[in-house]
Formats: C-alpha cells, sequence, structure tokens
C-alpha cells in the first residue's frame, strides 16, 4: 500500500503533466486574428494610430490571458529590413507582434519552421518568391500567409504596419531577428530589450503550462 507521501508526490507530478497537455498548444487563430484586423481598419479609417490602439485593444478583448498587458515599442533589423515592433504574445510555439515602418523598407522575410501570417493594418506590403515576374500586393484588410520553410523579398513601400502571427518552432526563428545588430547596427539597447521582453513573455506563459 502506498504512503500518503507517495501519493502526493504522484499527484503532484501528474498535475505537472496534465495541466501542459490541458491547455491548447496553439492559443491563435489566423481567422480569428484576420477578423480582427478588418474590424480595427474599419474603425480606424486610415488613422494608424487608432487602427493599432484598436487591434491591440480587440486583441486583448479576445485573449485576456495571453496578450501582454503593458506592451513595449522596440526597433526590429532582420534580413536587411528595419521597422519597430511591439510584441503582443510571446511563447515557444507562437508569438503575435504589430510590425512595421513609419517610412518604409525592404529586405528577406527569413526561411522558418514557422508559419507567418502577416495581417495589414496600414500601407501596403508588396512580395515575391524566387521566379515570380510580378509582385503580390497586399492592402489594409489582407493576409499574407508565409508557409513554413519557404521565403521570400518584401517590400513596404511606404508606412505600412501589420498584425503578424507566427506558429511553429519560435526559437528557431530568433537567430534571424537579432542577427543583424552583431553583423550590422551594433544596437545593444535594442537587442537587450528585445531578449528581455521576449524572454519575460516565454517564461510567464510556460509557468501557465503554454509552450
Amino acid at each position: 500500500m502506498m504512503s500518503m507521501s507517495t501519493v502526493i508526490a504522484v499527484a503532484v507530478i501528474a498535475a505537472f503533466i496534465a495541466v501542459p497537455l490541458s491547455i491548447p498548444k496553439h492559443v491563435f487563430s489566423e481567422k480569428v486574428l484576420v477578423e480582427i484586423t478588418r474590424e480595427a481598419v474599419r474603425k480606424g479609417a486610415g488613422n494608424s494610430s487608432v487602427v493599432v490602439d484598436t487591434v491591440i485593444s480587440l486583441l486583448r478583448e479576445k485573449y485576456p490571458e495571453w496578450v501582454i498587458e503593458k506592451p513595449e515599442w522596440v526597433f526590429n533589423n532582420a534580413g536587411g529590413a528595419m521597422g519597430a515592433m511591439t510584441v503582443l504574445h510571446a511563447s515557444l510555439s507562437e508569438y503575435v507582434i504589430v510590425f512595421g515602418s513609419a517610412i518604409g523598407t525592404e529586405g528577406h522575410s527569413g526561411r522558418f519552421l514557422a508559419d507567418d501570417w502577416f495581417n495589414i493594418l496600414v500601407g501596403e506590403q508588396w512580395a515575391y518568391e524566387a521566379g515570380a515576374l510580378k509582385k503580390e500586393i497586399y492592402r489594409p484588410g489582407d493576409q499574407h500567409h508565409l508557409p513554413f520553410g519557404v521565403s521570400k523579398g518584401y517590400r513596404m513601400p511606404d508606412e505600412c504596419w501589420a498584425l503578424e502571427y507566427a506558429r511553429g518552432n519560435i526559437p528557431s526563428m530568433m537567430p534571424f531577428g537579432l542577427f543583424d545588430t552583431f553583423f550590422s547596427t551594433l544596437d545593444i539597447q535594442t537587442l537587450l530589450d528585445t531578449v528581455r521582453i521576449s524572454a519575460l513573455a516565454m517564461g510567464q506563459n510556460l509557468l501557465k503550462g503554454k509552450v
């Protein structure tokens, strides 16, 4: 017959196993996010500040447990492109950010072990794959899907902001998002801020059982 201490130990171990498994690995839905994007676009009527504030507010209403309470803005240099972003969610399997530029940018999308959905809030994003002779054009309310393992060239010809959602192996994406610091910008403050924000969010979500 098992002792009380053994029973308690088994119960604790079972809880540690069960809690992560009881929470879906993927919290967000790309279909829901594009609908939220379109609602924010309608309400914002082209005003960048209103559109971005609205999309964050709508996300918080839909996913109150999973959206960072006080998101911070930081620069991001990756694939030759420069923009600014605010992290709304970061875990080992998903991230949600608002990303873009007030003056436009251009670069390499990256090739990831993840799917990435780019929901346009303001402005336009252009993209093409190797071999494509015509550009893809994405406008407010459109969703641009970059599938697992696919890369593209992209451009924001002028001001453009988007709600970006990635789902897959998020840690494998981080070198792409950070290496320009070491080989180009040497902006250590942005690097430290990005690592701090991402690590804190991932750690907090792990404590909730969210991988």
